[in-house]
């Protein structure tokens, strides 16, 4: 696929939003006014925009659980607000504030999410078996870390979905820290995508900082899906910049991650590589950039109103007719 000038603005626009999102929740979970946890993606906004931005409404999609699928589903087209307005545990959410970030968007092709890590391997798989059969080319795009890659569910299903060639592209945002352990320690190569060879599918090593680098890998995966030549598998190698959950250490093993060496992985931030890129390409300017800082700036602007003032969903009042309305 070659990006036009409005492609490489889709990209750098939704990275934007992604971060800009990422720290709205980190200061509403802080504030008391999110429910449960939140799992930042600070630093690896890259991998959910590059692969989700040119996708179809129609296509299925697992998002990641880094931002809580935030920078997957915004760049597929989904109205954040309602995701905020899930955390918080109001009547608007996607789930009618009762899921907290288990999210279902079917109109957009996200039909649920767990907790569990490796659940998305089968589902996605059930969901690539339907893609196959309805003949409308849809494509499943399955996200998850270096460590679900770990569970047995996923050579289960990569080798069902290389036997039957379904449309499946899975996305491994490998960030090389899984929870608490390193990917050297949990992997005996270096990288994961070597995998693939064994599954009879083309599997690709892909800069996960930089977001265009994911898009032209993700999207020739996507054209071989819907092509009928069935799945790939793409590793974004990326970097988490905050713990594991916003209130845990940031350990890795035993030890903790120093200031020293978030600082030093800062050097290849993704939206300055893009930023960059496409300044050089003469595709942003100054003015466009703070055009788009102030449209996002706006965005979580309407998103902070809506959510205040949306009905919690723990009002009696309020609870029966989101659960039962037809």
């Amino acid at each position: 696929m070659k990006f036009t000038k409005k492609d490489y603005l889709t990209l750098y626009t939704n990275l934007v939003r992604a971060r800009k999102y990422d720290q709205l929740f980190v200061k509403r979970i802080s504030e008391g006014k999110l429910i449960g946890f939140y799992h930042t993606s600070e630093g690896g906004e890259a991998p959910g925009v590059g692969a989700c931005s040119f996708l179809r409404k129609d296509d299925y999609l697992w998002p990641h659980l880094r931002g809580h699928g935030a920078p997957h589903m915004l760049s597929k087209g989904i109205e954040l607000k309602y995701y905020l307005a899930e955390h918080a545990g109001k009547t608007t959410g996607l789930c009618a504030g009762m899921s907290s970030f288990h999210f279902c968007a079917p109109e957009f092709g996200v039909l649920g999410w767990s907790g569990s890590i490796g659940s998305n391997f089968p589902i996605s798989l059930g969901w690539g078996i339907a893609a196959k059969k309805n003949g409308r080319q849809q494509v499943v795009v399955s996200c998850f870390g270096d460590g679900a890659a770990g569970r047995g569910t996923f050579h289960e299903s990569a080798i069902m979905a290389s036997n039957w060639k379904l449309p499946i592209v899975w996305v491994c945002e490998n960030n090389k820290l899984s929870m608490f352990v390193s990917f050297e320690e949990a992997h005996p190569t270096e990288d994961m995508a070597d995998l693939a060879h064994g599954w009879g599918m083309p599997g690709v090593v892909v800069d996960g900082q930089d977001v265009v680098a994911v898009a032209q890998a993700v999207n020739q995966a996507v054209e071989r899906a819907r092509q009928g030549e069935g799945p790939s598998l793409i590793e974004c190698k990326t970097e988490r910049y905050q713990a594991h959950s916003i209130g845990l250490p940031d350990h890795v093993g035993a030890k903790t991650r120093t200031k020293e060496e978030i600082e030093a992985l800062k050097d290849r931030e993704p939206l300055k590589i893009c930023r960059e890129m496409l300044t050089k390409k003469r595709i942003l300017t100054r003015k466009s950039i703070t055009q788009i800082d102030r449209d996002a700036d706006a965005e979580m602007a309407e998103a902070i109103r809506f959510v205040d003032e949306s009905p919690d969903a723990t009002d009696p009042e309020c609870l029966a007719p989101a659960l039962f309305a037809e």
